[in-house]
């Protein structure tokens, strides 16, 4: 069956008669199937190899199955375990239930109810780690969302990198959706079955990556890293740049190698992850100043991708607020409001320094504080703090713009747009198309707001000094 392909089952036995036959009939539907005669060598084994389900005989030589299963439940094993016994009780059966057992099934073994065990409890635990990924990423948007040009451009380079299995490298301002980027890939990815991982390495101190990334082995207990949760799927590192040297170079070796080791540990364990790496940082200047290094760098940048920021992508704001208002309802019970066509409008012409993000987190401030069932432009801009911000640009005489909000609104989109033609060297397409202008438009804006032409500010520069 296609849906088995690639899951990986232990069966511990210690009969070689019942490991070979249970080997044969799950092979024949396609799942992957490894042995061990003991407690011993499933220990040993796991701690070399990740599986996706146990097939567990209760009595084994030395350390029995129950108290096994005992002590990988003390120890965090998130794999489901079906119980396997000729001599089966309705006490044993209940009592390796409550420690943690998916099923129990009788010897001699059912070849139907075997693989119908079987299925059911691999189901079982792909619908758990589905549910435990949509509680994590709750309130994300799942896709770069909109129709502006460079969102839509951006998503076509997604559509293709997602075809293919290399390593991927997000690269934006804070804020722009590197991990709303990384999950469409993994969704629209062979490995869309598999878990998707996050690592925000910002986020962790210095000495705790490495444990993060690879796991522990402490006095016989083991913790499996994110690279080794994410066997067959995606793991997502956040801001790269922030990890140290040492722990690049380990990460650099161990996916060329396809193989980790635990920390404190020496037996190596496979892994299979693609990897989408993040960064604000210009890793080109991390390598030249000797905080990256150099190899890893080559191996991201294979497929460097750019997430255009939420300044470029203006026109697809609408879009945005709908989508956070219908996460905000459906979370907290928040109504929806209306944001008139002046709102949007102040909206659009704001430079929005951290980008979505911060547009969600004004939709949430403004869904809960502001009343009555639309949002004003002059509530947009007393959020956005543009109240205060032009009053600190009225000059030492503290200017009050007239005292009206139309005023206050032509001196910020004077000192805006200004702002915007310096940065593109006064090109007038560049300007329109990153404030979201058409050219004629902006021509008209320039016109009336009595902002100068480039040749025409020299000109009259030049006059100004001849006087």
């Amino acid at each position: 069956m296609e849906a088995t392909l690639g899951l990986n089952i232990l069966v511990v036995d210690d009969e070689p008669d019942i490991c070979e036959s249970l080997a044969g009939i799950l092979e024949d539907e396609g799942y992957v199937v490894s042995t061990a005669g003991s407690a011993e060598a499933a220990d040993a084994f796991l701690r070399q190899a990740s599986v996706d389900l146990v097939l567990l005989d209760i009595w084994l030589p030395g350390e029995d199955g129950v108290s096994l299963l005992r002590r990988w439940g003390a120890a965090g094993l998130q794999q489901p375990v079906v119980m396997m016994s000729g001599h089966g009780t309705v006490e044993t059966a209940v009592q390796a239930t409550k420690l943690g057992a998916y099923d129990f099934i009788e010897k001699p073994l059912s070849l139907d109810k075997t693989l119908l065990t079987v299925g059911h409890a691999l189901e079982a635990s792909r619908l758990q780690r589905e549910n435990r990924a949509l509680r994590s990423q709750a309130g994300l948007v799942m896709a770069p969302s909109g129709q502006s040009p460079a969102i839509c451009q951006f998503r076509e380079q997604l559509q293709r990198v997602a075809a293919v299995d290399s390593w991927v490298l997000l690269l934006g301002e804070a804020g722009t959706g590197k991990e709303v980027a990384a999950r469409y890939l993994h969704s629209h990815s062979q490995r869309a079955a598999g878990p998707f991982i996050d690592l925000r390495a910002a986020a962790i101190a210095r000495p705790n990556v490495a444990i993060e990334l690879f796991g522990n082995e402490r006095e016989g207990r083991i913790t499996r890293g994110r690279l080794e949760v994410a066997h067959s799927g995606t793991l997502f590192i956040d801001e790269i740049a922030d990890m140290d040297l040492e722990t690049q170079a380990r990460l650099f070796s161990a996916l060329q190698e396809r193989r980790i080791i635990r920390v404190g540990g020496v037996t190596p364990v496979a892994v299979d992850v693609r990897v989408i790496a993040g960064s604000t940082h210009d890793l080109v200047q991390e390598v030249q100043a000797g905080r990256f290094r150099q190899d890893l760098y080559y191996r991201l940048s294979a497929l460097p991708l750019r997430v255009p920021p939420l300044s470029a992508r203006s026109a697809d704001i609408p879009v945005l607020i709908e989508e956070f208002m219908a996460f905000y309802g459906q979370r907290d019970g928040l109504a929806p409001r209306h944001f008139t066509a002046e709102t949007l409008d102040v909206l659009r012409h704001y430079p929005w320094p951290g980008n979505v993000r911060e547009l969600q987190n004004l939709v949430e401030r403004l869904l809960i504080l502001a009343e009555g069932p639309e949002i004003s432009a002059a509530e947009v801009e007393g959020a956005l703090g543009l109240d205060n911000r032009l009053a600190l640009a009225g000059g030492p005489e503290g200017e009050d713009f007239g005292g009206t909000l139309k005023r206050a609104r032509e001196r910020f989109e004077r000192a805006f747009l200004e702002y915007h033609l310096a940065r593109n060297d006064w090109n007038i397409a560049r300007t329109a198309e990153v404030v979201g202008l058409e050219r004629t438009h902006l021509y008209r804006k320039l016109k009336n707001l009595g902002i100068a032409l480039k040749g025409e500010r020299r000109a009259g520069e030049e006059d100004e000094d001849e006087r």
